[in-house]
């Protein structure tokens, strides 16, 4: 059993208990041997004789050992003492991220983004060295307090092989995937799927799904729709908003593939984060929302119920332990029950007793055979349309109703020349060739009519090409008004005054201030046609929006100031203790390694610098000690007061008692950082007083005497 003080492996020193799990406690320990704080965890030991949980145990620590990463809490080393299991691993002294959103209510934008980013590199190596997490949540992320986001307890991970692994849903039931619910197949996507969970509490501070009980959660990861972050936050981007949804898609092959894809998505939504650029794949409907059967809703139930107990689940399944808890045979019935009816499979080295089952489905065979056939038959088709092109039997006009001529990827080019623009757009959609339009005065076409384009009717025209159309804007065009440095709304007002339809597009300018017209394409003054398209550019600011200000960092502590610059999307860098000769700074940073306003990258690394105090010198004190009347106007002459000198290290120089001030001192050689503390102890004695109580009668208060305490900071003088 652990005691606080006991020597485990001859080198680890319990100093006290940190934290607990459902098969574990975690203890701050000092290792001996390289003199450093580690974090021990350490088996239960009510379950360190089932053999289940030790050799998941120790699957644990080899899988968790092999991964060595800045994202990821290292594990130092592993052991057994006297029946005691243990991992010794780095100590991250911090707060969960599950406490984090709950202290700050929900994380800005760009704050869970970061976050979300060095989560997902920490998963990534260990997807790279072939081990899933399958219990990604808030409270198994770390943020230090220098600022890293570290992710920790990989105690269901398993070292995977090239199949994909079926496992328990072991996980908290708010952030389990659909596979995991269901009782199926769990991969590196099911990881994605639960940061996915994450990522939108993060952003919204609340879970997407909830209910009473875990099997209702359970279902709804299953069956609902996954809700919009934008719904609770609309100023959620929709590059973030989207990110969450692929992450969260029903169908694992929706998803993103690897971490490597959402590190690059969420990296881009940092730079672009109003770019639409997140694209989810269609597999065919897998995607869409499915029912689920009554045998998979009677397998969920049974997991939840593990999950909401499975310690003592684990209990009953030890051999003889159903005789020592009073004959409760319940799980075991159940498990005969449901051998009776279906086969077993033989269960595996260090898996829990429990048979997973595959549910036969007619409907999907049916449906497996009639798409065999359907696929059969436009094989069929294909070859025998390729042989009799092959033969001459199909000329290059066969078709002649399909836009395209006998070569793949080309489409034949109308006469357009002398019809209406819109006449002209749908020919050239038709013929699957892409246009692009611009207007000229002319006094022979008439206004939105077709004058020219860049290849003649006949000719073909491949598929990467695109035809320039000439447009007659007339003899004579609207004038366009010059709507540039105006904001917005002023600009498409007045532009749409004058008939014209207004597109935007956004970029960044150090002159124009955020939301007012950089650019306009035609430019103003230029003539065209009424219901013409101009492109607007609105400014976002200065390119320093994709940057943030380095906030002031001195005088705070040095958690206040990682907290800070963790909100801000920076990082602490480098941190050192270090003399310095404010003694108001002791404790507090001095130092900060970028100038307060100055523009640096997100995730810039901050180095700081934490004052020990004034350098420690030789130095000496010749002055004379006055009343504490100054600190104190309550303080009397000729009270007896006691008077103590010490140095700000706590060392006393003097301790006297007088009632009469100054008092000369004279002190050579003091060591320390040249900074002392005089305390003065006194009595305070108040005047007698009256006063009148509620029937009027006059009360006489007496006096009454207080012991105060006063101190003044002094500084010594350095020896030469």
């Amino acid at each position: 059993m652990i005691k606080i003080g006991m020597l485990i492996g001859d080198r680890y020193e319990i100093l006290e208990k940190i934290g607990t799990g459902g098969m574990s406690d975690v203890y701050k320990a000092k290792c001996h041997k390289l003199n450093r704080f580690v974090a021990v965890k350490v088996l239960k030991q009510e379950f360190s004789e089932n053999t289940n949980f030790v050799s998941k145990f120790r699957i644990e620590a080899q899988a968790a050992a092999g991964l060595m990463h800045p994202n990821i809490v290292n594990v130092y080393d592993v052991g057994e003492e006297n029946g005691i299991y243990y991992i010794v691993m780095e100590l991250v002294e911090g707060i969960t991220l599950k406490k984090y959103i709950e202290k700050k209510a929900r994380l800005s934008v760009k704050e869970a983004v970061t976050i979300a980013i060095q989560v997902s590199m920490g998963i990534e190596a260990a997807h790279n060295n072939h081990i899933i997490h399958r219990d990604i949540k808030p409270q198994n992320i770390i943020i230090s307090k220098e600022g890293k986001v570290k992710v920790t307890d990989f105690g269901i991970a398993k070292a995977a092989t090239s199949n994909t692994i079926t496992s328990n849903v072991m996980g908290s039931v708010h952030y389990t995937s659909p596979e995991q619910a269901r009782g199926g197949y769990s991969d590196a996507k099911s990881d994605i799927y639960s940061l996915g969970i994450t990522l939108f509490e993060m952003l919204t501070g609340r879970v997407p799904f909830n209910g009473e009980t875990t099997v209702a959660i359970a279902i709804k990861h299953i069956q609902e729709e996954m809700p919009s972050p934008r719904e609770f936050v609309p100023e959620i981007p929709i590059s973030v908003e989207q990110i969450v949804f692929k992450c969260t898609q029903k169908s694992p092959d929706r998803r993103y593939q690897s971490m490597a894809e959402l590190i690059e998505d969420l990296k881009r939504s940092l730079i672009s984060p109003y770019e639409d650029f997140v694209k989810v794949i269609d597999v065919d409907g897998n995607g869409e929302t499915k029912a689920i059967s009554d045998s998979e809703f009677e397998r969920i139930k049974k997991q939840s119920a593990r999950r909401d107990d499975y310690e003592e689940t684990l209990r009953l399944n030890e051999p003889g332990r159903g005789s020592q808890q009073g004959g409760k045979a319940g799980p075991t019935k159940q498990k005969q029950t449901r051998s009776a009816n279906r086969p077993q499979r033989p269960v595996r080295n260090n898996e829990p007793e429990e048979e997973i089952y595959e549910e036969y489905n007619p409907r999907m065979e049916k449906l497996t055979t009639v798409l065999a056939v359907i696929a059969a038959v436009i094989i069929g088709l294909i070859v025998i349309f390729l042989a009799g092109r092959a033969f001459g039997l199909f000329g290059p006009d066969t078709f002649s109703g399909l836009p395209f001529s006998g070569e793949s990827g080309q489409g034949v080019m109308p006469n357009i020349v002398g019809k209406t623009l819109e006449e002209a757009k749908t020919e050239l959609r038709k013929a699957g060739i892409d246009y692009e339009i611009s207007y000229e005065e002319s006094g022979k076409y008439a206004a939105d009519v077709i004058m020219s384009a860049s290849v003649a009717a006949g000719e073909k025209v491949s598929a990467n090409k695109t035809v320039e159309v000439i447009v007659s804007a007339g003899q004579n065009g609207v004038s366009i008004p010059d709507v540039t440095g105006k904001t917005e709304a002023e600009a498409t007002a007045a532009l749409e005054k004058e008939g014209f339809v207004v597109n935007k597009a956004e970029g960044n300018s150090d002159t124009v201030p955020k939301g007012s017209v950089m650019s306009q394409s035609p430019q103003g003054g230029e003539k065209a046609p009424l219901g013409s398209a101009i492109i607007i550019t609105i400014s976002a600011g200065s390119d320093n929006s994709n940057k943030v200000a380095m906030p002031q960092l001195l005088g705070l502590s040095e958690m206040d100031a990682t907290v800070q610059l963790t909100e801000l999307g920076l990082t602490v860098g480098k941190v050192e203790q270090v003399n310095y000769e404010d003694a108001a700074y002791i404790g507090l940073v001095c130092y900060q390694s970028y100038s307060v306003g100055e523009y640096v990258e997100l995730g810039t690394a901050v180095d700081i610098q934490v004052s020990i105090g004034p350098e420690h010198g030789r130095f000496s004190y010749n002055a004379s000690i006055d009343s504490p009347a100054a600190e104190d106007p309550q303080y009397q002459s000729g009270t007896s007061t006691q008077v103590i000198l010490t140095t700000a290290e706590g060392i006393e120089l003097m301790r006297t008692t007088t009632s009469s001030f100054p008092i000369a001192v004279n002190f050579s050689g003091i060591e320390g950082s040249g900074v002392g503390i005089i305390t003065f102890v006194y009595d305070v004695t108040t005047d007698s007083s009256t006063t009148t109580d509620e029937d009027g009668n006059t009360v006489n208060m007496p006096g009454t005497t207080q012991q105060k305490t006063t101190q003044r900071a002094v500084t010594f003088t350095p020896e030469s």
